[in-house]
């Protein structure tokens, strides 16, 4: 039995798309309202390499306001929950013991959806602060309004804002296999789905057709939106798609490694020994990522469809 295969449960299992805050958009400009909210505000500290300051066991270790003192001052109001603000500093702002500090792939694996996605948040937008240090118009110097959120030129009166930069991956069927492709620098044996940032002038089903076509010469017939994760190394937006395609030989041109097309057997496989590095067989992107929620995905599909095909019931 051949054709699409059909949607299972919604895309999930992924990190940074879960539980997270009340952004709070009006509190940005009441420097007084945060003001008041500092002293019970649990304040993330970041290094200069984007890792949060974390216990001696790896857990988040959110600093209270009234423990660093003063106020806000050039911290950055991430939202509300249960009451409780949240803010984001960098750590050369306040001299505070840390313990350890831990990046945000490995706390992504390890902490509560909640923490991860507020980490995430806090490193994408600290990462766009320290790295919009003069106005892209003019050269000015640049100075942060809005609790963090505007970049304002102080020469020319231009604002600038946070960055997010759109990409569509996708999980590529011919009906029966995954188009999976590796880039060299991966580890051995790792092989992923497609993806590509989004061009000006662009759709997003353009985008999944050109990609798939410039890495692996295989033509797309139709593509459906599944879901999206921020990625925040340092800002993308991963849109996650399912991707219907010709049986193309799969050809690559230096951008990828290898492509090839992989049987429902292999990614049942690779599946169940997931997270295995020193095993054999092929080996997948690591469970935080949409990556693997696509190929997982699939292969649900893929299972459902077998299942319907020859009469059982899934459980």
């Amino acid at each position: 039995m051949t054709g699409p295969v059909p949607l299972s449960a919604p895309l999930s299992g992924f990190a940074f798309a879960g539980d997270t805050l009340d952004r709070a958009d009006a509190l940005r400009d009441d420097a007084d309202a945060l003001a008041r909210l500092w002293p019970s505000a649990r304040v993330l500290i970041l290094d200069d390499d984007g890792r949060a300051r974390v216990q001696a066991d790896g857990s988040l270790l959110a600093c209270e306001g009234v423990s660093l003192g003063g106020g806000p001052g050039a911290s950055l109001f991430l939202g509300r929950r249960d009451g409780l603000a949240w803010f984001a500093a960098h750590a050369r702002h306040h001299a505070v013991h840390a313990p350890a500090w831990l990046d945000l792939r490995r706390a992504a694996a390890t902490w509560p959806a909640f923490e991860s996605g507020v980490f995430a948040m806090a490193r994408a937008l600290l990462h766009w602060q320290s790295s919009t240090r003069f106005c892209s118009a003019c050269g000015g110097d640049i100075t942060f309004r809005r609790a963090g959120y505007t970049a304002h030129c102080t020469q020319c009166g231009k604002d600038h804002y946070p960055r997010v930069d759109p990409a569509v991956i996708v999980a590529v069927s011919d009906g029966e296999r995954l188009l999976l492709g590796r880039q060299a620098s991966w580890p051995p044996r790792r092989y992923s789905v497609v993806a590509g940032f989004v061009e000006p002038g662009e759709t997003l089903e353009q985008t999944v057709l050109r990609e798939v076509m410039e890495e692996a010469r295989v033509r797309v017939r139709t593509c459906r939106y599944l879901g999206a994760q921020p990625w925040p190394f340092p800002g993308a937006l991963m849109l996650g798609f399912c991707a219907d395609a010709e049986p193309d030989v799969p050809q690559v041109d230096g951008e990828l490694e290898d492509a090839r097309w992989f049987t429902f057997d292999e990614i049942d496989a690779a599946l169940a020994r997931d997270g295995d590095e020193d095993g054999e067989g092929l080996l997948l992107p690591p469970a935080i990522s949409i990556a693997h929620a696509l190929i997982a995905h699939w292969h649900a599909g893929m299972r459902a469809r077998s299942a319907a095909a020859s009469g059982e019931t899934l459980r």
